[in-house]
């Protein structure tokens, strides 16, 4: 009897979720009703503000791959990402016509087991090549979905480009939704450092996953993420010979830096859409 009874509830609880309106599923056409924020990031977006952005003529997305892995002793793990906010919001700035995707924080970083590369150090977060280029794809599919012309692939570390570049030629065989643009011009530092060294800022390496431009862009985009404070307060607050200091001057530096990028990937960008 109690396991009548039990099927009997079960149904009848059924039958009532089942006619119970979905609360998640608005009308796509529903009028936007506040003003939009200004902002390129789509996670920092309303549903309804990537609608009318795209209805505008946002058709680019900016699909863009950092990493959480070891920068030596004065750069937070996610020193990628946080780079990553600064030139992905001046590229589709210099665009006009693109939003940024969430910023991709997990890329292959070394085997997990044994431990290599980057994984030898706590607090990296490593993925396999397939893993990595299962989320790409699927990443780049949703927006697909959504009515996105260009996807770019853009990569701020090394290890993220072989497979940024495979998923879009994998992709890019199909001819269904929009077309996929890997832009390596984007990793470029030796033409960063080029850059610098014409502009005096002349490095010695120490050794550490670090350097000035890295360490300037961030400080652009977040001081606290180079321990700018603390380094103060202990006097090393400077890196492979350059003085940090005054921070005011290189936070300076660092949106030079993030621009020379941003135009440089631009320029790339706009010669791949034409062709």
């Amino acid at each position: 009897m109690f396991r009548i009874v039990t099927l009997s509830a079960i149904a009848i609880l059924a039958t009532t979720l089942a006619a119970i309106p979905d609360p998640v599923s608005p009308d796509p056409e529903t009028p936007r009703p506040l003003e939009a924020v200004d902002t390129v990031f789509i996670e920092d977006m309303t549903w309804m503000e990537v609608r009318d952005a795209m209805r505008d003529g946002k058709d680019t997305v900016i699909v863009a791959t950092g990493g959480i892995e070891q920068n030596g002793p004065y750069l937070v793990t996610g020193k990628h990402n946080v780079v990553l906010r600064g030139t992905t919001e001046a590229i589709a700035r210099k665009m006009g016509n693109a939003l940024v995707a969430p910023i991709v924080p997990f890329v292959p970083e070394g085997d997990i087991d044994p431990p290599t590369l980057h994984m030898k150090y706590p607090g990296t977060i490593s993925v396999t090549e397939a893993t990595y280029m299962a989320l790409l794809s699927d990443i780049c599919a949703s927006l697909r979905t959504h009515g996105f012309k260009h996807i770019i692939l853009i990569g701020d570390s090394g290890g993220n480009q072989d497979g940024m570049k495979d998923v879009a030629a994998q992709l890019n065989s199909s001819s269904k939704g929009g077309r996929l643009h890997y832009v390596p011009e984007y990793y470029d530092f030796a033409a960063v450092a080029k850059w610098l060294e014409e502009r005096g800022i002349e490095q010695t390496p120490e050794g550490l996953h670090d350097d000035f431009g890295m360490t300037a862009m961030m400080m652009s985009v977040d001081p606290q993420s180079v321990r700018t404070e603390q380094r103060i307060a202990a006097g090393n607050f400077r890196i492979n010979g350059v003085d940090l200091a005054p921070a005011e001057k290189t936070i300076k530096w660092g949106q030079r830096i993030i621009n020379f990028r941003a135009q440089a990937t631009v320029d790339a960008i706009n010669k791949a859409r034409l062709n």
